[in-house]
């Protein structure tokens, strides 16, 4: 019997994520790209990365690493799970095609070295606000903003986790 844990290479670096982007334009396919923690998985983040997906043919997502997390302040207990964990989890989803593991503050280097045809970010951002779409526009490309799903989020998740445990 296979192992489930064991699923098609979708975790990448840098040099090998852009040697597949470059084999995926070669072939035509468009990139989507999108990025975030993804700490514990729930609805709003699974909207966010299907609709990413029906922007491209080919779905990218840039997880941040656990020094990023905790440089981005979102509280000392985060992230619950480690930047492996979560890039495993992501890449065993269907609608995403490769995952890779960034450390710093922001995706500006994945973006800048792959150009997708199509950043996506869920939440309230503008355009303007987006890290890479001036690059990603200037290259013939665009940017996207999801609707965030109201009521899930994960700090609200951990908060809610925290006050049953009192």
């Amino acid at each position: 019997m296979r192992n489930p844990a064991i699923i098609p290479k979708k975790i990448y670096k840098l040099n090998e994520l852009i040697h597949a982007v470059e084999v995926w334009k070669f072939l035509g396919k468009k990139i989507s790209f999108t990025n975030g923690v993804f700490d514990i998985l729930h609805q709003g983040h699974i909207y966010s990365l299907s609709q990413a997906a029906e922007e491209g043919d080919i779905l990218i997502v840039g997880v941040n690493s656990d020094a990023s997390v905790r440089r981005l302040g979102k509280g000392p207990e985060r992230p619950i799970n480690d930047q492996n964990s979560r890039a495993l989890v992501l890449a065993s989803l269907i609608m995403v095609d490769a995952v890779i593991i960034f450390d710093e503050d922001t995706p500006f280097q994945v973006i800048t070295a792959i150009l997708p045809d199509v950043i996506v970010k869920g939440g309230d951002y503008r355009v303007e606000q987006v890290v890479g779409h001036r690059e990603v526009m200037e290259n013939g490309g665009r940017v996207v903003i999801n609707q965030i799903v109201e009521g899930f989020s994960t700090t609200s998740i951990v908060a809610r986790m925290q006050s049953m445990k009192k």
